[in-house]
Formats: C-alpha cells, structure tokens, sequence
C-alpha cells in the first residue's frame, strides 16, 4: 500500500500543476455568476434555475477532470519512458494501476469538494440556507460514479493508445448511459429479436451511470435519501470500478510495454 499510496501522491500533485481544474473552475463560476445577476421580480424559481446550471457545470466538468487526468496516465508514462524504472523497482502491475487508479479518484474527488463549496456558497447566499447532509450525499454519490468512469478510462488506456480516442470514446460512453441509460429497456421492447434481447442484456450489464444523478435532490429541497440507498450506490459502484481495474490488469499483465 505504501507503493500504490506513493504512487498516487503523484497523480494528485500532477493535476495540481496542471491547468486543466482552473480553467473549468473559473468558467463555472463565470457562468454561475452570469445567471445568477439575472433576478426576474424575485422569482423564487429562478433560484432553483440557477442551482440547476450550476450543478449541470459541476457535472459536466467533473467527467472532464475524470477522463482526461486518467487518460493520459499510462500514456505519458509510455512516452517519458518512466513506465520502465517504475516496473523495475519492482513495482507490480496491480500496483501500479491501483496507484493510478487511486490518485485520479484522490483528484477528482478534491476537485468535486471545491466545486459543491462553491455551490453550497452560492445556493446559501439565494435561499439563506445550507442543508449540508444533502450535499454530502449528492457530492458522495457524484464521486462513486466518477470511480466506474475512471476505472473504465484506465481500462480504455490499455485497450486504446491515444489518449484523445480513449477520452472521447469514454466521454460519449459516459454521456450517452447518463442520458439514454435508463430508457434502454424501453428502446429494446420495440425492436425485432435478436436486437431486443441484445439490447436487454446490456440494460442489465451496463453500468447505470444514471442512477448516481440526484441533482433534483438539492435543486427542489427534497427529503434526504435513506443512508440505507446510499450504501448499497456505494456498494454498486465499487463492485464495477473493481471489475473494470480486473480487466485492465488482465490485459496490461499480458501486454508487452512499448
């Protein structure tokens, strides 16, 4: 553990430098701010618009940080050719996805409690209020998601060599189960077999992507969710995120380095 914590003390401090996390950050507040200088004759409803954009950003920039910080790993270690010494030391293969694995969740997860910061600011500065228990679980279940999203990018990594086609073949994966994930079924039952029961399987073996989206839980100030849900999400999400690090490591220990 000592290897894979060291190694993900790496990731962590690379995307530090890195501008990838300000640049989404100040934009998100830019637009944040934008929307929320338009009050319409103190429209209540406005408010719950403006945390709707605001978590919509926080959405679309947590997939971004996920799947490019993770997208990149392998291949720039291939590139600098730091991968070698890294293997030689000797650092197992496990190891070394593990230690990738844990520091771009480390990361993104840093970035994700800024963001929902900065959203918890901005919603108490309209509505006067900070229901904090909300946002840890709308923020906690955020961040499992992104856990399936990177262990698939850093299985992609292994399968694909560039990583603007791993980034862009995740991002679409990753949007399209966010957005069509649930209504899969429904698409399945009005096409002819063998399509349907090919496209019922995979409505059963996806991961649903979706299921970890409770933005309407703080955007309409709704009840909490029973902790009880919450851990089984978490439990859903670790059993794919580990599924996808097996395969990855299944493939990476059976590839030649380059």
């Amino acid at each position: 553990m000592n290897t894979v914590w060291a190694l993900a003390n790496v990731v962590v401090l690379e995307m530090v430098r890195r501008k990838d996390f300000y640049v989404l950050f100040i934009l998100t507040v830019l637009l944040t701010g934008t929307a929320g200088s338009v009050n319409l004759f103190n429209d209540r409803s406005i408010v719950r618009y403006l945390k709707e954009i605001c978590l919509l950003l926080i959405w679309v920039s947590g997939l971004v940080i996920a799947i490019t910080c993770t997208a990149r790993q392998i291949p720039a270690e291939r590139e600098h050719r730091t991968i070698f010494p890294l293997l030689a030391k000797p650092v197992t293969r496990a190891q070394f996805l593990l230690g990738k694995f844990l520091g771009c969740w480390l990361a993104t997860g840093l970035a994700l409690a800024l963001f929902y910061l900065f959203f918890g600011l901005v919603s108490a500065s309209r509505e006067h209020s900070w229901p904090v228990a909300n946002y840890l679980q709308a923020g906690w279940l955020h961040w499992m998601m992104l856990g399936i999203v990177i262990a698939f990018t850093l299985l992609g990594s292994i399968v694909f060599a560039a990583p603007s086609s791993n980034g862009t073949i995740c991002f679409v994966c990753s949007a399209g189960m966010l957005l069509l994930g649930r209504h899969l079924n429904k698409v399945a039952l009005s096409l002819a077999e063998p399509l349907q029961s090919l496209l019922y399987g995979l409505y059963f073996v996806l991961p649903h992507l979706e299921l970890f989206d409770v933005r309407d839980l703080i955007i309409h100030n709704w009840e909490l969710i029973p902790w009880g849900v919450v851990a089984l999400a978490t439990l859903y999400a670790a059993a794919y995120a580990a599924f996808f690090l097996f395969a990855a490591w299944l493939i990476f220990r059976r590839r030649a380095l380059n």
